[in-house]
């Protein structure tokens, strides 16, 4: 029997499509307050990398900002790059926090990811990132 999918494919884009350049900050004016941010959306997307299949997720972005904080309309440009992108699931989570921890230097970070299912299999990754503290001379 012909295997009518081993010829399947959708286009797919590499990670170099991502849009970091489109993010922007605003001053935070409360730096010390241990104010918690958390931003969520239902719509991010991706694609896997070997069938071009979507990968649809809710993200959670939370974070404790230093200086700046993420510009909103500019974080869901960024995250809508990544629509056509081929990437697994773990790296698109470990990408999105180190772009925005370059961006923002937050004293810290935790992105959630829960990803649809697909074959019968569900996805949930965190990643954290939190700020060093200098170490103390003695």
């Amino acid at each position: 029997m012909e295997d009518k999918y081993l010829n399947k494919r959708f286009d797919i884009l590499d990670e170099k499509n991502i849009d970091v350049d489109i993010l922007e900050t605003l001053d935070f004016r409360y730096k010390g307050s241990g104010t918690a941010v958390t931003i969520s959306t239902k719509e991010f997307t991706s694609v896997c990398p070997w069938t071009g299949l979507p990968d649809t997720a809710e993200i959670f972005i939370t974070y404790i900002p230093s200086k700046k904080l993420v510009e909103m309309k500019s974080l869901k440009y960024y995250l809508l790059s990544f629509r056509n992108v081929g990437i697994l699931q773990e790296h698109a989570v470990n990408r999105i926090i180190n772009d925005l921890t370059n961006l923002l230097k937050p004293e810290f970070m935790e992105v959630t990811a829960k990803f649809e299912s697909r074959g019968g299999l569900d996805t949930l990754v965190k990643v954290k990132y939190e700020k060093r503290k200098p170490e103390k001379k003695i």
